[in-house]
């Protein structure tokens, strides 16, 4: 589905010249709604540096206008014409736009800019009848179709980054798609070769709650030493504690919770233990090599280090190993039964 979607976001129609007489570009997500005005601009202006542009709001746009902006020049101009939250316009507005459809002018782009709800349709589907060019930009409000966007803007840029640093990223920065596109575009710039999970860690792990989650992360997967380093990174940086406990009592009840639970799709394991069905996966993925007893010998090491951390101890950091070690430990526990 993740994948379909994506494959969406770069569809174009049959015609896949950013020239088109008409763009239309069709969603909510921001960034890839300025990206396809970006596109048909910088076309234009590769065609003819002296493209005019102008980038109407539909307050901006009325009956008649279109027309005036669209006439025949006696320079022979080439322009572009941007109208932004096209599904807004006015209803007289729409039946100019719906003539221009029917008879483009030459030299001119026209790039409607729509939600893609219910509201403003006719125009929609007036657009999609005239054969416009259609570019996707559908809101992402799902982790994993943000963990696909990373691995594509990794991708476009020419460079190879492993999964493990994809899914860091994604959840060092959030669901903001500028600030992923922008963090991706500094790490191809600063770094070279292969961006893996230890570079990403360094540029964002300044971001508490990604780091305590690294930490637990690379506990529960056994992977001691890497757990360790990323332990003595996040403190070294300023992350409490108390939240690298919280996230490794998370991650230990989400190994406990997905091993006792029936089988089933992620969709409906999500529902029951009330966790998104991105991390499901990635879960199903750590759980390999727990046994119940390992799960409540790592719950009691969570527990003796949170009591550490809180007061109970003389050594924080130290409580915070111990516990790391144990539950890397336990995550082997089958291996060695």
């Amino acid at each position: 589905m993740v994948r379909a979607m994506l494959v969406a976001m770069a569809r174009k129609t049959a015609n896949d010249d950013p020239l088109a007489p008409v763009t239309l570009a069709v969603g909510q997500e921001d960034l890839l709604l300025d990206r396809a005005v970006r596109e048909v601009v910088a076309a234009a202006k590769a065609a003819d540096a002296d493209t005019d542009v102008r980038d109407l709001t539909p307050d901006q746009l009325q009956p008649g206008t279109l027309a005036e902006l669209t006439s025949p020049s006696l320079f022979a101009e080439r322009k572009v014409v941007v109208v932004r939250n096209a599904q807004d316009l006015s209803a007289d507005t729409v039946k100019d736009v719906k003539a221009y459809l029917g008879a483009p002018a030459e030299e001119i782009t026209l790039v409607l800019l729509h939600a893609g709800g219910a509201k403003g349709k006719g125009l929609l589907d007036a657009a999609r009848k005239a054969g416009a060019r259609e570019v996707a930009c559908p809101k992402m409000t799902k982790p994993a179709d943000r963990l696909a966007f990373v691995r594509t803007e990794f991708r476009t840029a020419g460079r190879s980054a492993t999964p493990e640093a994809c899914q860091t990223l994604v959840d060092a920065i959030g669901s903001d798609l500028r600030e992923l596109a922008s963090a991706v575009s500094q790490l191809t710039a600063d770094v070279e070769g292969t961006i893996d999970e230890a570079i990403v860690g360094r540029y964002y792990t300044g971001r508490a709650e990604a780091s305590s989650f690294t930490v637990a992360d690379r506990a529960v997967e056994g992977r001691a030493a890497e757990a360790l380093e990323a332990l003595r990174w996040s403190l070294a940086t300023g992350v409490a504690p108390v939240l690298i406990t919280s996230a490794l009592a998370q991650g230990v009840r989400a190994i406990g919770k997905l091993s006792s639970a029936r089988g089933g799709r992620p969709a409906d394991l999500a529902r029951e233990l009330g966790m998104p069905p991105w991390k499901i996966d990635r879960v199903r993925q750590q759980m390999r090599g727990w046994t119940p007893d390992g799960v409540s010998v790592a719950l009691r090491a969570v527990a003796e280090a949170d009591a550490g951390v809180k007061g109970g101890g003389d050594d924080p950091e130290y409580a915070l190993e111990k516990a790391v070690v144990t539950i890397a430990h336990a995550a082997r526990s089958r291996g060695r039964a």
